[in-house]
């Protein structure tokens, strides 16, 4: 199955301003994007205005903990990760 990314046009400018808030190089910040949607798309659910407006210290969680536990062939996380701006089930 193929890893999904299909974020829509409102979740695309949280993402991006995510990124620019986290200071992300211009060369990683294509990999980043497509770290978050993936999660996001495939079985972890973000709340991106959440994350947006979260601590530093939160932000940095989320955004380098996808980075090192997303499966980039499943775009699900691995290790138990659980980012703290995950939507909450039901």
């Amino acid at each position: 199955m193929a890893v999904k990314f299909n974020t829509t046009k409102g979740e695309d400018l949280l993402i991006d301003e995510i990124l620019n808030r986290f200071g992300i190089s211009k060369d990683r910040k294509l990999s980043a994007f497509m770290d978050l949607s993936a999660c996001h798309c495939n079985g972890c659910p973000l709340d991106f205005k959440k994350l947006l407006e979260s601590s530093d210290g939160d932000l940095f969680h989320d955004v380098h903990g996808i980075s090192l536990h997303i499966n980039r062939d499943t775009g699900e996380l691995e290790d138990e990760f659980l980012p703290r701006c995950a939507k909450k089930e039901g």
